[in-house]
């Protein structure tokens, strides 16, 4: 795996995505990501926390939201998402 995100630049991709969602979301539009890896929730993590320390978004979630015992049992690859979401100000 880590051999296709190192070829792919997936996480130079992340980044540019990130930087880029003030310009390409209108004042009051949101943004939810579901990442499956800890080191993309890491990336947006502190992207969504830098926003909002900028005052330019908004964290809708506090926490992050992960999926239920239930949905983990009916769905085992969900066991390892996580989602975030900030409202553009």
């Amino acid at each position: 795996m880590a051999l296709r995100i190192a070829v792919n630049e997936e996480n130079e991709e992340l980044d540019a995505l990130l930087a880029s969602i003030p310009e390409l979301v209108k004042p009051g539009g949101r943004v939810v990501t579901l990442t499956f890896m800890s080191l993309e929730d890491r990336r947006v993590k502190q992207a969504f926390q830098a926003m909002a320390r900028e005052g330019r978004a908004k964290i809708l979630t506090r926490h992050v939201v992960k999926p239920s015992e239930e949905e983990v049992r009916d769905n085992p690859p969900s066991r390892s998402a996580k989602l975030r979401a900030v409202e553009i100000l």
